[in-house]
């Protein structure tokens, strides 16, 4: 039964995983703004949720293991997302790649995102939580 439910819930784990990521990853850029030579960086969120996916259902990478007692590793947690770095609109004299108006851009797009799937996966769960009762 729990891992039924486990199974329900592991797109919306997987997608608040990736957000949280990239939250981090963008934070960092912002952080290092003024920091000489550093290079923004991002990832696909699209294409690293689908990966994810794909490795929840057996079809991704899977990890080498060299004993039965060994753990195995599903979720988004456990595939590092493919970093890439930012190409500048503008070049900097001091080799900063960081653009402060899309970072912020896109940090509050991924912002809104995390809260719109915090509360599909809590719809997700109440959902699930009413077909579990019983009637009364």
């Amino acid at each position: 039964m729990i891992d039924k439910l486990n199974n329900a819930l592991q797109f919306q784990q997987q997608a608040l995983a990736l957000r949280a990521q990239r939250h981090e990853v963008l934070s960092g850029n912002i952080a290092n703004a003024d920091t000489p030579n550093y290079k923004a960086r991002d990832f696909n969120f699209a294409a690293e949720l689908k990966r994810a996916t794909a490795s929840q259902s057996g079809g991704g990478l899977q990890l080498a293991t060299t004993s039965h007692g060994h753990l195995t590793s599903n979720g988004a947690n456990g595939v590092a997302p493919q970093m890439q770095y930012r190409a500048p609109s503008q070049s900097r004299m001091d080799g900063n790649t960081v653009e402060m108006d899309i970072e912020r851009t896109h940090f509050l797009d991924n912002s809104l995102r995390y809260q719109a799937d915090i509360q599909f996966f809590d719809d997700r769960i109440t959902g699930m939580r009413k077909a579990m009762q019983s009637e009364r």
